[in-house]
Parts: structure tokens; C-alpha cells; sequence
């Protein structure tokens, strides 16, 4: 099936969603709020006019799918987020649930009951900007968010997770239960399309690619280093318990760490995102006396997360004995890496093929909801699109010819599911 002929339908959704998210500098789609909202509004104007079956979830996720769905014969899933990080960019999470709408429209269209069934999801909350946790909708979706998750606050209003969802239209006493909210043996496998988020692609010319894993977490997104604040002109060094000092001494070290084992080829990036003092009561003359700071390391491998972690909270206790400070942590937030699977990622790659599309198989530094679905079993894959600039920025920007080409991949890969 001909997929270019809806490219024009495509570049309609982006700008129209685009326009009502624009926020001045990029787009805004915050997490179970209005521009999400507004975005899954569209989406069922859209999939309703060209006569699909729309459905809410008790997670308040989106479903869209064909009419007359086999009841006994299980879906495979297309699926990416609708929200988007603060002043951030159109295509996270939105190429891929358009990929698959437009799978959709091209079945419903030509009147195809030939393929494999199709349902497409819109998942909320896959931000972590705004709860500090990531993959909110299919997480409970799947049973796997807990009491602490829901009790999590927003950034800026303080309100819970659970409240959001609540007023979203979720089935939140369910999901406190951690009760599974679809029946998982109706999942024939998961598929996501996304926008390569890092500049590999567009440094090796490759207009798709097929990923081979995700890499996981590990996550505080506040830590305190808690010392003395006093006048800067009268303290001298070996009196002093600057929490400034005592955090850039743990950045530092963690950074020749890290150095050290990026030579022994072990797969690790480690991320400070966030350092403040209070500016309540900070100043130029005054020692800080507490420094908040976020940490994140994200590797393939399990064991490579426990121990960068591990040593991380070693270095800071051994800090905090050289300066006289204090590190205090909130909540660690973990996310398992993922592998994809292996068969449905041999699919992918000789729907690549077929297109004569230049391709290659690449991981994943970025997480995914695709990573919840395979480590439960659910036989997932995934697809990039080359995306210059970046992503979590206003500055992405897929090129629409190289989207055309992955939602025929997409469309392609589907059939030789067999």
C-alpha cells in the first residue's frame, strides 16, 4: 500500500497540533493537562471523521482501531505519547501515534481486512519533565504504577499525579490496586515509531533506523547537599562546609569516573540537569549553605546502573565527611533497560530493505514506552526517524519525506507479520 499519498494528510495533523500547542518558543503538551488534552481532542475528531472506532482507556490513554476487530484473534499495537516536555518539540511522541493513525486511515480507506489487526495507541504522561516519573499512562495501563508514583507533585502546581488523573478520566482507585487494565494476551506484539532524539542518523545519512534496545535508568530528581552558610569574606577554606564546593566535587568525580569507564567500553551516560541554589536566600557574599541537584544515569545493562549508583552514593559520603556536609535523597526512581525483540526487529529491518531504504540497527538512548511492553514479555520493536537538531527542544525537525518513508516501513512491516 502507497503510503505517500497521505503525506499531505500527515503534514495537516503536525501543523494543526503544532498551532495549538505553540507556546511562544516551542510546544507545550504538558502531562494529563490542557495541551495534551487538546492534542487527544484533535486525534479523535480526526479518527472519528475518517470512520475508526475511538476508545478511552480506564488509564485515560486513547485507542483507535478499525471497526469489526476479531474479537479472538489478538492486535498487534502501534502506540507512541501525545505530551511533550516544556517549550519542547512537535514531533516527540506524536510522529508515532500519526504513523500509525494514517495505517489506519489507509486500511479504512481501501477497505483492507487482509493484514494483521491494528490498534494504535496515544499514551499520556511518557514526559518524566512533569511528575519526575516517566511513562505514567502505560505504566498504568500495565499495572505498574505504585502509591508513591501517583503521590508524586507537579513541577509547578504542586498537585498530585493521582488528581491529574483523576480529572483526566482515569480509574485511579484501580490503578493504586496496580490492577491491569487491558487484557495483555489480546497484544499480539507492540510497535513504536519515533524520531532518533541524538544526532547519529543524521551523521551517518540513514533516513530510518531499527532499534535494537533501550537503555533504562536510574533517577533522584532532588538531592540535597545541606552545609553552613556564612559571610564569604571571613571563613576561611578549612573552616568552611560549602555545599557548592561539596556538589562540584561529587560532579567531578563522577565525571572521571565516568571517563574511566567509557574507556573499558562499558555503555553509560551520567546527567547533573538541574543545580540550584535557593534564591531566596542566596548571594555573592554568602557561602552557600544547600545546593539542590538532580542525578541520572542511563545504561544498557542493569548491573552497570546498580554500580554507577552505588559508587555515586559512595563518593557522596565520602564527601560529605571531607567538607562537613550533608547529601539527602528523595524518592529513587528506576526504569529497567529493555531489548527488542529479535524476530519482529528482522521484520523491521527487511521492511527496510523492500523500500530500498539506506537503514541500520541502532539503541536507543532515550526511553520509551515500547520498553514497558517488552519487559513484560509482549514482543516489541521499534523504528527512528532522522530528526536534526535534537529533540526536547523547539528546534526538531524531521524532515516530512523521511516520515513518509518510516510510516511505509511501518505500513510494510505489518503484513509480514505472519
Amino acid at each position: 500500500m502507497d503510503m505517500m499519498q497521505f503525506r499531505d494528510l500527515a503534514e495537516k495533523i503536525f501543523d494543526d497540533i503544532r498551532e495549538m500547542s505553540f507556546d511562544g518558543v516551542g510546544v507545550t503538551r504538558e502531562s494529563y493537562g490542557s495541551g495534551e488534552s487538546a492534542a487527544g481532542d484533535y486525534l479523535t475528531k480526526l479518527a472519528e471523521s475518517e470512520g475508526l472506532v475511538v476508545e478511552v482507556d480506564r488509564a485515560a490513554n486513547i485507542m483507535f482501531s478499525l471497526r469489526d476487530i476479531p474479537a479472538d484473534e489478538p492486535a498487534i499495537w502501534v502506540g507512541s505519547h501525545m505530551d511533550s516536555v516544556p517549550q519542547g518539540g512537535n514531533y516527540d511522541g506524536l510522529a508515532g501515534i500519526v504513523a500509525g493513525l494514517l495505517c489506519l486511515v489507509a486500511r479504512q480507506r481501501n477497505g483492507d481486512k487482509q493484514a494483521p489487526p491494528l490498534r494504535v495507541a496515544a499514551f499520556r504522561g511518557e514526559e518524566s519533565a512533569w511528575f519526575g516519573k516517566a511513562y505514567m499512562g502505560s505504566s498504568a495501563l500495565l499495572g505498574k504504577l505504585s502509591q508513591a508514583d501517583l503521590d508524586l507533585t507537579h513541577r509547578s502546581t504542586g498537585e498530585t499525579l493521582a488528581q491529574y488523573m483523576e480529572r483526566a478520566g482515569a480509574d485511579v482507585p484501580a490503578i493504586r490496586e496496580q490492577t491491569v487494565l487491558t487484557d495483555l494476551n489480546s497484544i499480539r506484539a507492540y510497535l513504536e515509531l519515533h524520531i532518533e532524539q541524538g544526532p547519529v542518523m543524521v551523521a551517518r545519512e540513514l533516513p530510518v533506523a531499527v532499534v535494537s534496545g533501550i537503555r533504562g535508568n536510574i533517577r533522584h530528581n532532588r538531592i540535597e547537599c545541606l552545609g553552613d552558610a556564612q559571610h564569604s569574606g571571613v571563613v576561611p577554606r578549612w573552616l568552611r562546609h560549602d555545599a557548592m564546593f561539596a556538589v562540584s566535587d561529587l560532579i567531578m568525580r563522577l565525571d572521571e569516573h565516568w571517563r574511566v569507564l567509557l574507556e573499558r567500553g562499558t555503555d553509560l551516560v551520567v546527567t547533573v540537569g538541574v543545580v540550584q541554589t535557593d534564591p531566596a536566600e542566596h548571594s555573592i557574599s554568602r557561602i552557600p549553605g544547600r545546593v539542590t541537584f538532580s542525578f541520572e544515569v542511563r545504561s544498557k545493562s542493569t548491573d552497570t546502573l546498580e554500580a554507577f549508583y552505588q559508587l555515586m552514593r559512595a563518593e557522596s559520603a565520602a564527601i560529605s565527611k571531607e567538607r562537613g556536609v550533608k547529601f539527602e535523597f528523595d524518592r529513587r526512581v528506576f526504569s529497567e533497560p529493555a531489548t527488542m525483540d529479535p524476530q519482529i526487529c528482522e521484520i523491521l529491518s527487511k521492511a527496510s530493505e523492500n523500500c530500498g531504504a539506506p537503514y541500520e540497527v541502532i539503541p536507543s538512548g532515550a526511553g520509551h514506552d515500547a520498553s514497558l511492553f517488552a519487559n513484560i514479555g509482549i514482543p516489541s520493536g521499534m523504528l527512528f526517524v532522522r530528526n536534526q537538531n535534537g529533540s526536547h527542544n523547539p528546534h526538531e525537525a524531521m524532515d516530512i519525506e523521511d516520515f513518509m518513508l518510516g510510516v511505509q516501513v511501518l505500513s510494510d512491516a505489518l503484513y509480514l507479520f505472519t
